[in-house]
């Protein structure tokens, strides 16, 4: 039994391979193909099933492409509906894989075909259970992404509930739970940093899998605090029910390195988008007038996803030298496929022209003006912002950003933690027509060591007068 735990960090997603006797199976692949099919070739084995847990709403899987390759059946939950051939399974249904045996287990809650696949080892015991975005190592799937005119999210929440207490809890304690999804996916709300643990730990560190809780307990609390999701969900849930164009066309399209010459013609048309995807330092050192900024160096394609509205926005990719293939990559993983072309070192192009570069208006955190009548946004989530932030602070969470009431003649100073959301905040912001805005230099991390009031939400410290600040916020 070979079981792979495949996990991309941007995404925070997890997809699984898993293999016995020259047979393998994948659940939830990425859409980028070339890795799986490495992989089966390294191990030797026959791609006989591909699992879909259920239409992913954060990411585009390239589950038609897989199949197209390799001829595997693509298996899907059991009210699925797509434009592609796959296998509709039963609740209960069994595949065979070499000498292990898969169990789909129906789970609707986070969308209605959702399911889990239960893993029986050769001697037909249970093993683990990969449980896509019905449960999570510290929470379960939000119920609120699969909405519609007769089903709310209070209903998909009693569904959530039904499917854990009948189809989860009663699983032995032993087995291993593989979710699809860790910390930092807008797909939970409390994600643990582990990306997988046993059934009995979840029982007891897992506040939805309390199985003292009642349903309307449970749907009050899953419910609670949840943010709107990102505008590309619902998006990129429709494509994973679309036959998309192969992933390998639109990599070899935006692979289109592009003149000096090209690229101020494109950079003057108003349907295109200038997408630099450089460090910030170098973006706030100097930018071509009129790019925004999302750099390769964060969570790059959720952070596309969430502040580019128009998914098919024609894209030209300000690039580091050599790394032109990982961001159109990046942008594919999302469903952002109109890259027209790249261009690198294009700043020191652009000075040779005789054009002239733009900078972030930046300024230190220890500068005496912050601590005047400075207006504060923090771009962090809003759960940092409420463990602590900067007094007169706003929170406005980067990837809402666009989403703001925000007074054009008013100088904000932008901050996160270290630099990097506040420099892609700045430059959306920017395009926008919001131009009087500060850069804090290092971020919170430089403010708390500085002289500007923070607030503590924790703090019990006579002396910083964090009570008094509570108080006032």
């Amino acid at each position: 039994m070979n079981i792979k735990q495949l996990y991309t960090s941007c995404l925070s997603e997890a997809t699984y391979y898993i293999s016995s006797k020259g047979e393998a199976a994948i659940i939830d692949p990425l859409r980028e193909t070339n890795p799986y099919l490495n992989l089966l070739k390294s191990d030797k084995s026959c791609l006989k099933y591909i699992f879909l847990t259920h239409f992913h709403a954060d990411f585009v899987s390239g589950h038609v492409d897989l199949a197209e390759a390799t001829g595997a059946k693509i298996i899907c939950g059991p009210t699925a509906t797509a434009d592609f051939d796959f296998h509709q399974g039963r609740d209960g249904e069994n595949f065979k894989l070499g000498n292990l045996e898969i169990k789909l287990i129906h789970t609707p809650g986070h969308t209605l075909e959702s399911i889990c696949l239960l893993l029986f080892d050769k001697s037909n015991k249970e093993h683990c259970l990969f449980s896509g975005d019905t449960v999570f190592i510290g929470d379960v799937g939000r119920p609120d992404l699969a909405v519609t005119e007769h089903l709310s999210k209070e209903d998909l929440a009693r569904l959530l509930f039904r499917s854990i207490h009948a189809k989860i809890l009663p699983l032995p304690d032993n087995i291993i739970i593989y979710p699809n999804h860790g910390k930092g996916s807008a797909c939970g709300k409390n994600m643990s940093d582990n990306t997988f643990d046993t059934l009995s730990s979840q029982k007891k560190i897992n506040y939805a899998l309390d199985s003292k809780l009642t349903e309307e307990e449970f749907v009050e609390k899953v419910l609670e605090g949840l943010p709107n999701p990102p505008q590309y969900f619902e998006k990129n849930a429709q494509m994973n029910k679309r036959v998309n164009k192969n992933v390998s066309e639109v990599i070899s399209k935006g692979l289109t390195p592009l003149t000096i010459t090209q690229f101020l013609r494109y950079s003057s048309c108003e349907d295109i988008l200038l997408l630099d995807v450089r460090s910030a330092k170098k973006f706030a050192d100097g930018h071509i007038p009129g790019s925004i900024f999302i750099g390769l160096e964060g969570p790059f394609a959720p952070l596309v996803g969430a502040l580019i509205q128009d998914i098919t926005q024609k894209i030209i990719l300000i690039s580091p030298k050599g790394r032109e293939l990982e961001a159109i990559t990046r942008l594919s993983r999302v469903g952002y496929d109109n890259v027209i072309g790249y261009i690198e070192e294009a700043t020191k192009y652009w000075i040779k022209k005789g054009f002239k570069l733009e900078g972030l208006n930046s300024i230190k955190a220890s500068s005496k003006i912050l601590l005047q009548t400075a207006r504060f946004i923090d771009v962090r989530e809003k759960k940092k912002y409420e463990d602590s932030h900067a007094k007169n602070s706003q929170n406005i969470p980067i990837k809402y950003i666009t989403n703001n009431d925000l007074n054009p003649n008013i100088k904000y100073y932008i901050y996160c933690n270290k630099g990097y959301h506040s420099t892609i905040a700045i430059s959306v912001l920017k395009k926008l027509g919001i131009t009087n805005l500060v850069n804090i230099i290092g971020g919170f991390e430089e403010m708390q060591k500085s002289h500007i009031p923070i607030y503590h939400k924790e703090c019990s410290c006579a002396e910083c007068n964090c009570k008094k600040f509570a108080q006032l916020n």
